[in-house]
């Protein structure tokens, strides 16, 4: 395998033109929190404003909303942004000042409604002209429940991923002006504002504008989306990156590159800027003379300046290509938009920067049906429970949390394992000092397999593993606490042999942990913790973090205490009020039938059945039922409207099966034994 280490995985970007250099989330059972994925169901409220109440609020009032949580001062800006008496010159202008009709949004969203202002962003804004081109993204960021036109106020909301979960940030339409011009990004049209009021909104949450001047593409855009990134050294790139980038471009992966040198943000002769980030917009194979071609296609966020060199906009190259291609492919003009061949894009750039949901720009060569699931864990890395000098070392961080997960796939050409751990800042200190984090691999024989380490926020890499189960452990070179989020993402082949086409690329599944049978292993061991047993609280927790962990599947409440304790007494074939491996094994089976079968019959999503889906659901899983046994048991299991929710109908499945079961072999061999619906009903409560 062709292994990176990321030891410095990114240049930070800052446009210098015109400027002088310049708390713990705690679950119920405790810190681990398996499963947190974030949720625009479950959006957070930045600073703790809601965007509806407070529209409605100015509404009633009759006046435009001023956010005194980020408010038209040099605070919002930041004292190191621009020299002393450039600050004192800001003035802040509202849209509706400075146009008679604005509109937020013109003719939909795109890159080339983007121009980079003062503000050395070109990381935030090569990241959001990736955005635009991905609108199941785009969506998420971009709320469609505001504009100048409608229920106007002066007040604008959007939304970004911060550790795990969704933000929604709201601000005002106040902004920043130096000298009559935009000191932020400006649209290229004069009177369309998403792009200033969104770039706010980021500046907001990162604490000032200041803070946006130098950055990571990488941290963008997994704000952006709340997916996983992965950067690639281009001056030594593994030799699969054509199939990686062609395998992003056609599952629509987001996409960015950096340039390195000294001088940032001086234009080369053959037009490419240095030290300056870049969109990557696509990336193609075409036929050229006799042979092919790999060309990429990159955007500038300066709106303007294009390569030079071979494959431009005038280049002789064009004339080798079919008509219809280069009509296609190659449109002159000077929006900041070019193309370069694969070599020179090496060659000119440093790093590239691809980002999904899940990591579909793995996935290939000859593979069908791949899926990707993941685990999720929230977590604190104590120092105090560091032993050893050398706190990066597997001794020093053996008291602190490891996380089990199970390989079973054997494809030696294929990447099936990425992890992704994410240091957090406290609240209000994004432009806090990033520690040096990392992870170490162990598999049984507690050998160290992998380590990597980065001075990032994010450190990401991906591997290729032989089946078994392996240990994730993080870690800190400095000597201090941290908490983290780590993303274990494992690729699960799904053969068919009566299919001929992949998933559709346009939507990137990805699939619970928990519906996939094989990893019930490397679950078992984490709740265990390295015991041989688990008993009814560790199996409630375990419900609680993986199962539940599905957003659908918890809006019917938790697993309590008591449900776990039937659960277990129902697969304790030992009778000793534990589940082994081997008992767990035949209730996971269990789960994930009942599970997917909850998800086929829940048909409005709404993480009920009622009694009706109820009914299917039971015939589905093979068990035979009446109506009057059907009212019992929703009386039984259901709430006040006789819906039942994802926890409650486990607890159900589960003890229908088993007295089905139960009954079919008393009656084996036998008459059939007749059960009226009050003894289905007495038994099914009891048991």
């Amino acid at each position: 395998m062709n292994m990176l280490s990321y030891n410095e995985p990114n240049i930070k970007m800052e446009r210098s033109t015109m400027l002088n250099p310049s708390s713990a989330l705690r679950s119920e059972e405790g810190w681990q929190t398996a499963g947190t994925t974030g949720s625009l169901r479950n959006l957070k409220r930045f600073n703790n404003q809601d965007f509806s109440h407070l529209r409605a609020l100015c509404l009633s009032q009759g006046r435009l909303f001023e956010d005194d949580t980020f408010p038209a001062h040099i605070s919002s800006i930041g004292a190191s942004l621009l020299p002393e008496d450039q600050l004192q010159q800001i003035e802040w202008r509202r849209p509706t000042e400075l146009r008679r009709n604005p509109c937020l949004i013109m003719d939909g969203v795109s890159r080339f409604d983007i121009i980079q202002g003062h503000i050395g962003d070109c990381w935030v804004l090569a990241a959001l002209g990736s955005l635009t081109m991905q609108k199941r993204f785009l969506e998420n960021v971009l709320p469609k429940d505001q504009g100048f036109q409608s229920d106007y106020a002066g007040i604008f909301h959007f939304r970004f991923w911060q550790f795990g979960d969704w933000m929604d940030v709201v601000i005002d339409d106040r902004l920043p002006f130096l000298n009559g011009s935009y000191l932020s990004v400006h649209p290229r049209t004069s009177n369309e504002f998403w792009p200033s009021l969104l770039e706010k909104a980021y500046a907001k949450l990162r604490g000032s504008y200041q803070n946006l001047h130098g950055g990571y593409i990488s941290d963008a855009l997994v704000d952006f989306t709340g997916g996983v990134q992965l950067q690639f050294s281009l001056k030594k790139p593994p030799p699969d990156l054509e199939e990686i980038l062609k395998a992003a471009d056609k599952s629509r992966c987001m996409m960015g590159c950096s340039t390195s040198g000294q001088m940032r943000n001086t234009e080369l002769r053959n037009g490419i800027v240095q030290g300056h980030a870049y969109t990557v917009t696509r990336a193609v194979k075409i036929r050229y003379k006799n042979g092919w071609e790999h060309i990429i296609r990159i955007w500038n966020p300066w709106g303007h300046g294009e390569w030079k060199g071979p494959w431009s906009d005038n280049s002789p190259e064009w004339n080798y290509v079919e008509p219809q291609i280069k009509e296609d492919l190659c449109i002159k003009k000077d929006d900041g938009e070019f193309w370069m061949s694969f070599e020179d894009f090496c060659e000119q750039f440093s790093w590239l920067c691809i980002c999904n949901s899940t990591p579909t720009f793995l996935d290939f060569g000859d593979q069908r049906g791949t899926t990707w699931s993941v685990d999720r864990h929230i977590d604190l890395w104590s120092n105090s429970l560091s032993t050893g000098r050398n706190n990066s070392s597997l001794g020093a961080v053996s008291k602190n949390p490891k996380y089990f997960f199970e390989v079973t796939s054997n494809a030696p050409q294929s990447y099936n394992v990425v992890i992704s751990l994410m240091q957090k800042h406290a609240e209000g200190m994004q432009d806090a000092q990033t520690s040096r984090i990392g992870f170490s691999i162990t598999k049984e024989n507690s050998k160290v397999l992998k380590q990597d380490f980065s001075l990032t926020r994010d450190v990401t890499n991906y591997f290729t593993l032989s089946p078994g189960t392996y240990a994730v452990i993080p870690a800190t070179t400095a000597r201090q606490d941290f908490e983290f989020i780590l993303r274990i993402f494992l690729k699960n082949e799904c053969y068919n042999e009566n299919s001929d086409s992949q998933i559709s690329p346009m939507l990137p599944m990805v699939v619970p942990r928990q519906n996939q049978d094989s990893s019930y292993k490397a679950i078992f061991l984490r709740y265990a913790k390295q015991g041989s047993s688990i008993d009814a609280s560790q199996l409630r927790q375990l419900l609680n973090e993986v199962l539940l962990q599905d957003e659908m599947a918890s809006l019917g409440g938790k697993f309590s205490f008591d449900s776990c304790r039937g659960i277990l007494a129902l697969m304790d074939t030992n009778a000793n009020g534990r589940l082994t491996l081997q008992e767990f094994g035949s209730l996971w089976q269990k789960l994930t039938k009942y599970m997917d079968i909850f998800r086929r019959e829940d048909k409005n999503n709404s993480g009920f059945l009622d009694i009706y889906e109820l009914k299917s659901a039971i015939q589905t899983a093979g068990l035979a039922i009446n109506e009057q046994v059907l009212h019992l048991v929703s009386l039984r299991f259901g709430d006040v409207t006789r819906r039942m929710g994802f926890s409650d109908f486990i607890c159900c499945m589960l003890r229908l099966e088993t007295m089905t079961y139960a009954f079919q072999n008393l009656a084996n061999g036998g008459p059939q034994l007749f059960v009226t619906a009050m003894e289905w009903l007495t038994l099914v409560m009891y048991i």
